[in-house]
C-alpha cells in the first residue's frame, strides 16, 4: 500500500513518515526541500522502510502534478496527507498585501485542490482511500493579524468536508484534523529559548502521526469527518 505525504517537514510530516513506514506502507514523500528529503530517505532506508522522496513546490499547480505522476503505478494508493502550508506575516488586514495572501492560498489551499485531484480517480476506481488534511485553530476562527492563515485554511476545511459528501459514497474517506496548539519542533524549541515548558504542553509530532493512522485504519462505519487535538493544558 502507498502513502502520499505532500508537506513532509521535519517536524509532523517526518513523524507521519515514519509512522507509516513503521506499519508497511511505501511512503511517497513530497516537500520543496530536496536535502531533507534526500537525509529522511536515507534515514528510513537504514530502518528497512519504503520510502520515496519526491521534490515538490505546493504552490504550484503544475510541480503537484509532475510529482504525483511519479508515484509508482505498481500498487494501490491507500492514503493521501495533505499536510503542507504556507509561511504567513501576522499582519493587519490593511497590511496584508494581496500577494501575501495569494501565496499563502496557493500554498495551503489551493494545493490541496490539486493534489486530491491528482489522487482521487484512483481510488474511486478501487473503490477505497483515505485523503487527511490538516488543519489549525484558524481554520475554524479568524484572529486579529491572522487572516493569511485563517482565510486558506477555512478552504482546507470546506474542500475536506466537500469532497466527504461527494466521495464518501463512493468509498472514499475524507477527515479534516483540526491542531489547536503549538507542535513540539527543533524551530519550536529555538523560538522558546529559555523559556520552562510544562511537560507535554506542546503536540508530540510521534503522538499525532499516531492519531492520523488511526484515522486511516478506521472502519467505515464509524468514520471520522473531522477530529480536533490539543495538550491537556490548552483553552478552548
Amino acid at each position: 500500500m502507498i502513502t502520499v505525504i505532500l508537506g513532509t517537514g521535519p517536524g509532523l510530516g517526518a513523524a507521519l513518515v515514519r509512522q507509516f513506514t513503521g506499519q508497511g506502507h511505501t511512503v511517497v514523500a513530497m516537500a520543496r526541500r530536496k536535502d531533507f528529503l534526500d537525509s529522511l530517505c536515507e534515514e528510513e532506508a537504514k530502518k528497512g522502510g519504503k520510502i520515496i522522496g519526491v521534490p515538490c513546490d505546493a504552490s504550484k499547480p503544475e510541480s503537484i502534478k509532475d510529482a504525483f505522476a511519479q508515484i509508482p503505478k505498481s500498487d494501490k494508493v491507500g492514503c493521501l496527507i495533505y499536510n503542507a502550508s504556507a509561511p504567513f506575516r501576522p499582519a493587519s488586514i490593511l497590511d496584508t498585501t494581496p500577494e501575501e495572501m495569494e501565496a499563502a492560498w496557493k500554498a495551503t489551499c489551493l494545493g490541496a485542490l490539486v493534489a486530491s485531484q491528482a489522487i482521487l480517480p484512483g481510488m474511486v476506481a478501487q473503490g477505497y482511500g483515505t485523503i487527511l488534511f490538516t488543519g489549525a485553530t484558524a481554520s475554524i476562527r479568524g484572529s486579529a493579524k491572522m487572516s493569511a492563515l485563517a482565510v486558506p485554511k477555512f478552504g482546507v476545511r470546506a474542500l475536506a468536508q466537500s469532497i466527504a459528501r461527494e466521495f464518501g459514497p463512493q468509498g472514499i474517506h475524507a477527515s479534516h484534523i483540526l491542531v489547536d496548539g503549538v507542535i513540539d519542533t527543533e524551530k519550536t524549541r529555538q523560538y522558546l529559548g529559555d523559556k520552562p515548558i510544562p511537560q507535554d504542553s506542546l503536540l508530540s509530532p510521534s503522538a499525532m502521526a499516531q492519531v492520523y493512522w488511526q484515522l486511516y485504519a478506521q472502519d467505515r462505519s464509524v468514520w471520522t469527518q473531522e477530529l480536533d487535538i490539543r495538550p491537556f493544558v490548552e483553552k478552548f
